[in-house]
């Protein structure tokens, strides 16, 4: 219903790859009224004449669903209440720019993304109009109108958090909605939490994505675990720095421990354990298998960026955003030996 008068709200989901369709797919099945926006033409295409199917662990689900490409959003007349932006981090503030003027004057940008995008979100529609969220699901799709999602609803989990603190009962609302794809938490401090999910993408995403292995072989590497954990014990440091606080993430409960190294462990151990499949690639794996830039500078380029800022050194990432951009200019190939690379360097 929207925000005033119990009616009907109108919910664009902006950025429809593995994860956002897998999560529009839900809604819809929900009786939701819900537009997919989407930049892939072929994939616009075929959700058009098939719907969009989820392949999920132990079953599959197909809805049918209004989509329109990109170049088709100056044509809208009509405005949401909710976009759900799930693009890359690197598109967050053209994207803003391109649903503002079909954004409702009440309406609210909730960014299901990696990265600390509230920032760049905010920067476009305003704080007041600005929802941060965190999430982890392991999704791949490599066909048109298809989308493999390896956790269920039980496996799947979000937190979401008001940027203006006006909005707290709007969030609650829109958790009850993400309640039909997964466990949902709202959160009163959605910064902290969002710098607790990029420790994890840290220490996992790209080194894995090096070594062009699903996250669960990588991490076997020998001296792999070593250097993902030293990455997320970097993150930990620029969070601090950036004044986050340690809170729950995951459905976690609140740590005991005051060692940040140790949550860092913590919620490592929590991702391999529940969200992580044996065959389960990194969305910077699957982004360079389709030719396509992975999201380096906003997750391990983040850590770099900020330790710097207050005068630290980050030679762990440094080291893994090196080899990253030096796979993506071409100039290195993603392969298991690149552990080399990183093992035992930049410490």
């Amino acid at each position: 219903m929207t925000w005033d008068t119990g009616s009907d709200l109108k919910i664009a989901f902006v950025g429809t790859g593995a994860q956002g369709a897998s999560i529009g797919a839900d809604f819809i099945i929900a009786g939701l009224d819900v537009t997919f926006i989407e930049q892939w033409p072929e994939h616009v295409f075929a959700m058009r004449e098939r719907g969009i199917t989820v392949n999920l662990p132990s079953r599959s689900i197909n809805a049918n669903v209004r989509t329109l490409h990109l170049c088709q959003v100056a044509e809208l007349r009509e405005t949401f209440d909710i976009v759900f932006l799930v693009v890359k981090a690197y598109d967050t503030r053209w994207t803003c720019q391109l649903i503002e003027p079909i954004l409702a004057p009440d309406g609210l940008v909730v960014g299901l993304q990696n990265g600390m995008t509230l920032d760049d979100i905010a920067s476009v529609v305003g704080d007041e109009r600005c929802v941060g969220a965190v999430f982890d699901m392991a999704s791949n799709m490599f066909t048109p109108g298809v989308t493999n999602r390896q956790n269920d609803h039980d496996t799947s989990w979000f937190a979401l958090g008001a940027v203006d603190a006006r909005n707290r009962q709007r969030v609650e609302r829109i958790a009850e909605l993400l309640r039909h794809s997964g466990r949902v938490d709202v959160s009163d401090d959605i910064r902290s939490a969002k710098w607790m999910k990029l420790i994890v993408n840290a220490a996992q995403l790209v080194p894995s994505a090096i070594l062009n292995l699903p996250f669960a072989e990588a991490v076997r590497m020998p001296g792999m675990m070593g250097v993902m954990r030293a990455a997320g014990y970097e993150a930990m440091r620029a969070a601090q720095i950036d004044g986050a606080k340690i809170v729950p993430i995951l459905g976690m409960p609140p740590t005991k421990a005051n060692d940040p190294e140790r949550y860092v462990d913590e919620i490592f151990d929590e991702v391999l354990k529940t969200f992580m499949m044996p065959d389960t690639l990194a969305t910077v794996l699957q982004d360079w298998r389709k030719g396509r830039r992975g999201e380096v500078l906003d997750i391990n380029g983040q850590v770099v960026k900020t330790l710097e800022k207050a005068g630290q050194a980050a030679p762990v990432n440094s080291r893994i955003v090196e080899v990253a951009l030096a796979i993506e200019k071409g100039a290195l190939p993603a392969e298991p030996s690149n552990s080399s690379l990183l093992v035992g360097r930049g410490t």
